[in-house]
């Protein structure tokens, strides 16, 4: 089966001269369609970073990351990646329903049917219409979950998205990308909650920038 996302000894880090931090070693990453895969490790090793990597959200000082055959960087379409990054980057001046459906009004198709399910799904019924700056963190990082999942991507990157949520909607959340996955997408997750993990097909551990074996 052909993967979605590639990710081919890629090393990276930040800053230069005395102050240079490498966070990744010659990381290889292979995530295909349908398969739910979850990064596990302790804070600081690297998983957020390849979460941005795998998004396209930055370039690999060294190696190659792609997604659907593209540079992950050059990939700007919803329907290919979607993100869900721990600032959740909605926009404040939207309603719950507008930012769920702006890549569908982006691509120009219909969020309607897909929006509905989701909004179920993930306990937003309640509070569609509601402004971003008139919900909790919880409900943010939910409408956020919505959102990458509104045009059924080919690939999905989340950085921590039950980190917010109360057990119950940790089980809507896992729930939502176990569902997501079974209908083709490849989901890439970095987390610290076991519950992601036992539905996960894989679970790879990034220790000190490294994945461990």
């Amino acid at each position: 089966m052909t993967s979605v996302l590639e990710v081919l000894s890629v090393s990276h880090g930040y800053g230069a001269g005395t102050g240079r931090v490498e966070v990744l070693h010659d990381v290889s990453l292979v995530v295909a369609p349908g398969e739910l895969v979850a990064l596990a490790g302790p804070s600081g090793s690297g998983k957020s970073t390849l979460c941005h990597l795998a998004a396209g959200l930055e370039t690999p000082e060294r190696g190659v990351v792609t997604v659907a055959g593209r540079p992950a960087a050059e990939v700007a379409d919803w329907a290919v990646v979607a993100v869900v990054p721990q600032q959740h980057g909605l926009l404040a001046g939207l309603t719950v329903e507008d930012n769920v459906c702006l890549p569908a009004y982006r691509a120009g198709t219909d969020p309607g049917p897909a929006f509905a399910a989701l909004a179920e799904a993930l306990d937003l019924s309640s509070f569609t219409r509601r402004g971003m700056l008139e919900t909790s963190l919880g409900e943010q990082q939910r409408t956020a979950v919505a959102r990458a999942l509104v045009l059924g991507p080919r690939l999905a990157v989340l950085d921590e998205p039950t980190g917010h949520q109360d057990d119950d909607h940790v089980e809507q959340v896992v729930a939502a990308l176990a569902a997501a996955a079974r209908g083709g997408t490849a989901v890439l997750v970095a987390t610290h909650d076991r519950r992601v993990w036992e539905v996960a097909d894989r679970v790879v551990r990034l220790d000190e920038g490294r994945v461990a074996v």
